[in-house]
C-alpha cells in the first residue's frame, strides 16, 4: 500500500511535471514523500492521497488566470478535498468558506450555497493552492514543517517565471508573506483580510475582492471568473 502511496505523490500531470522537474529532483522532496507517505499509512491524514495533487490536474499552468493560496487542508473527516477551502459536495461549509460566499452575495447576489465544492472555480483557471498539501486529522498546519511549502513555494516562483498575466488573490498576512516570490511585472497582487471568523469583518467582508479580481481580468482581455457556485 504504502508504494501504491508514494507512486501517487510522485505522479503530476505533464504540464506540471516539466514546469517543476528541477524540485521534483531534490533531495528534499524524496524525504518529503517518503515522510508522507508513512503518516497515510500510520494514521488518519487528508486529504485522500489520490487527491492530494487534485488542483494541479484540475488546472493546467498555462491556464491559469488566477491563484488563491490557503495555508493547509481542512482537518476532519471527507472534508478536504485537494483544492484550497473547497470541500466536497454534501459537506456542511466551514466557517471561512461560508464567509466567502457572504462576500460572493454581497458582491454579485449570489444566493448562498449549501455546496462548498469549488471545482468549478479550478476548471476556469483558478488555482486552489494550499501551501501544505496534507494534514493529520484534527492537527491543524501538522505537515507544515515536512518539506511542503518549500514545494509550494517553488510552485509560485516557476509560475511566476512563466511572466503571464496572472492574478493572486491572497487573503490574510500568511498569504502576502509569499508576495515576495512574485516577481513578474505582469502580475497582480490583491490582498484582503482572511474570510476566517476571526477575521473576516476587519478586510474581508465588503472588500469587492471577487470583482477587482475580474476586473483585473478584463483589463487584461481575458475572460471573466464566473465565480458563482450551484447546489
Amino acid at each position: 500500500m504504502k508504494n501504491k502511496i508514494k507512486t501517487s505523490l510522485l505522479t503530476l500531470p505533464p504540464s506540471w511535471n516539466e514546469l517543476l522537474k528541477d524540485e521534483l529532483n531534490k533531495e528534499y522532496y524524496s524525504s518529503l514523500i517518503e515522510k508522507v507517505s508513512s503518516s497515510y499509512i500510520e494514521g488518519k491524514v487528508y486529504p485522500p492521497f489520490d487527491e492530494v495533487f487534485r488542483a494541479f490536474y484540475l488546472t493546467d499552468p498555462q491556464n491559469i488566470k488566477v491563484v488563491i493560496l490557503g495555508q493547509d487542508p481542512y482537518h476532519e473527516e471527507r472534508q478536504a478535498n485537494g483544492l484550497a477551502f473547497s470541500v466536497y459536495k454534501g459537506v456542511p461549509l466551514p466557517r471561512s468558506l461560508n464567509n466567502i460566499f457572504k462576500e460572493l452575495n454581497y458582491e454579485y447576489g449570489y444566493t448562498i450555497p449549501k455546496n462548498g465544492e469549488l471545482e468549478p472555480w479550478a476548471k476556469q483557471g483558478v488555482l486552489l493552492l494550499n501551501t501544505s498539501l496534507t494534514v493529520e486529522e484534527g492537527q491543524a498546519n501538522s505537515h507544515a514543517k515536512l518539506g511542503w511549502n518549500t514545494f509550494t513555494d517553488a510552485v509560485i516562483a516557476s509560475l511566476d517565471k512563466l511572466d503571464k498575466d496572472i492574478v493572486y488573490l491572497l487573503w490574510g498576512n500568511y498569504a502576502l508573506k509569499k508576495a515576495e516570490l512574485i516577481k513578474s511585472k505582469k502580475a497582480h497582487i490583491i490582498h484582503t483580510a482572511h474570510p476566517s471568523p476571526l477575521s473576516a469583518s476587519r478586510g474581508f467582508f465588503h472588500s469587492d475582492c471577487f470583482k477587482k479580481v475580474n476586473e483585473c481580468l478584463k483589463s487584461m482581455g481575458t475572460e471573466e471568473i464566473d465565480w458563482q457556485i450551484k447546489d
